[in-house]
Formats: C-alpha cells, structure tokens, sequence
C-alpha cells in the first residue's frame, strides 16, 4: 500500500488543524526573516534598520517578504499534507480541470464589489476622485504581492485547515470556525475597527463558501486576489490598514461606517452588505452545482 493511500498520522481532521497553527506562526516569521535579510543586501540596507521601519516598508520590499513568507506556508502545508494527512498536496484544492468558471466568477467578484462599493461612496458624496497615476512597475508589483498574499493564506486557511476541520464536523460549522480563524489573522492590522472585524469574519465565508462544495481553492485564489488588488492599488483604498500605491488617487470625508476609514473599504458597512449579498449568492451557485453534480452521479 502506497504511503499516500494510508489512513492520516492523526485521525481527527479538528486536531490535524490545530496542530498546524503554531508551526505556521513560526515558519512564517522565519520565512519573512529570511526574506527581510535578502532584501536587506539586495537594496544595500541595514537589516536591523530595515526590520524596524517595516511600516514605512517599499512595495518591493513587501513583495520580497509576501513570496519568502508564502514559500514558508507552502513547505508547512507539504509537510503536513504529505506526512500527516497522508494525502497529495496538490489534494487541497489545486486541480484546474473545469475549474475556469471558478477563477471567472472569483475575478469578477472583487472588481465588481469594489467598483460597486466606490461608486456608492462617490454618488453619496463621501468619495471624491483626484488623479490617475499610471504606474506600471508598481502595478506589477502590486501584481505579485497580492497573488502571493492570496496563496498564502487560502493554502493555509481554506486548503489546510478547513479542508481538515470538514473531515471531523458539518461543512458549515467547519466554515464558520475556519472564518474566525481568518478574521485572527488579521487582528494586528492597523486601522482595525469592530465593523472591520465583522467584515473579515463575513470575507472568510465568503472566500469557503465554494470550498465547501467543491473542495477547490481556485474561486477563493481568485477572489482573494481580485478583492486586494482591486480595492489598493486600483481604486486607491487601503487594504486592511495597509497602505498601497494606486492607479486612482481619491479623497474621502463623512463617517468611518460607511466609508472603512484607514483600514479601507473592507472595513465600511458598505462592504459588510456586499459581502452578505455575495455570500447569499455565492452559496446558491455552489449548492445548485453540487445538486447538479450529485444527480448526474447517480444516473
């Protein structure tokens, strides 16, 4: 019997994810040390200097980190899959085949939530647009960084541990305390506010949502990319607290509720109803596949 067809090291799918969230603290802060240091002799800087002003960091700076942080998740995940699970990495939801629709509908999902989320903000008055800044080095920068942001952290929350925690108890429960999980990640940000909590929470559904049917991390890579990229360094909003040079520079004014403040539109109630209306819509579109599928299996 080949090692990969064995039943896992640790039975419980609970445990299994519990397990690795330590390790992945650990090998990430390494990883994004390695990377610093890299960074450090590439741009002639001082490492220590460096690691103390990472809030003032360049973007290519962070994209140096993102990669060598998301090389750390992706040798843990391997690691885990491979000898605890027992099962083949690209198992956690990397197949491509039909999988077209899933990175169309993902891709779509971000821009058209933060154009809309934008437009709404401009018509009420609280937005006011300035300036285009064309900039195509940052924009593939920008590129880089959010796809490797992407990977990161769906390999980790959506293909490790919910994935896991869906072989122990109902898929939903699993979603939810995968989302909670999501949301703490991001708890260090700046900018954070309670209507930003929720929201990251409610993002974390959202980015299971199609997890949960079809095991298949292309919808929330896509998603996940599409969000970022399109609400920094396109229509000009801070992601997650984090600042980011954009194609369209803006000006907001009126309440932080309505408009996400410093933490960016992720953090307004505008993006607390998209989210909800995303999920609702999102949910209807896995569950009629899966139906589609489950009655095409028993004809």
């Amino acid at each position: 019997m080949s090692e990969l067809t064995k039943s896992p090291a640790i039975k419980q799918g609970w445990l299994r994810a519990l397990l690795i969230v330590i390790p992945f603290i650990i090998f990430t802060g390494i990883f994004q040390a390695i990377g610093m240091y890299v960074w450090s002799i590439i741009s002639n800087q001082d490492f220590l200097e460096l690691a103390q002003n990472m809030a003032n960091a360049s973007a290519s700076s962070f994209a140096v980190l993102q990669i060598f942080g998301t090389v750390g998740t992706i040798l843990l995940v391997w690691i885990f899959t491979r000898f605890i699970d027992r099962e083949n990495f690209v198992d956690i939801g990397f197949s491509i085949k039909k999988r077209s629709k899933d990175i169309l509908y993902g891709l779509l999902a971000g821009v058209f939530m933060m154009g809309i989320g934008s437009l709404l903000l401009y018509f009420s008055g609280n937005l006011t647009y300035d300036t285009i800044n064309f900039n195509l080095i940052g924009l593939l920068q920008a590129v880089l960084l959010f796809i490797f942001v992407s990977i990161n952290e769906e390999v980790f929350v959506r293909g490790y541990i919910l994935r896991n925690m869906m072989g122990s108890m109902n898929k939903y429960i699993a979603l939810v305390i995968s989302s909670v999980l999501f949301m703490a990640l991001h708890l260090l940000n700046p900018n954070l506010s309670l209507v930003a909590i929720i929201n990251l929470f409610l993002a974390g559904i959202l980015l299971g949502i199609g997890y949960i049917f079809t095991k298949n991390l292309w919808f929330p890579l896509a998603l996940h990319f599409s969000w970022n990229f399109f609400q920094g360094p396109i229509f000009g909003f801070e992601v997650s607290g984090t600042n980011t040079d954009s194609l369209i520079s803006h000006t907001i004014q009126g309440s932080e509720l309505l408009t996400g403040g410093k933490f960016g539109l992720e953090g307004s109630l505008l993006a607390t109803g998209l989210c909800s209306i995303a999920i609702i819509i999102f949910w209807m579109v896995y569950k009629k596949q899966d139906i589609v599928s489950a009655n095409s299996e028993t004809i």
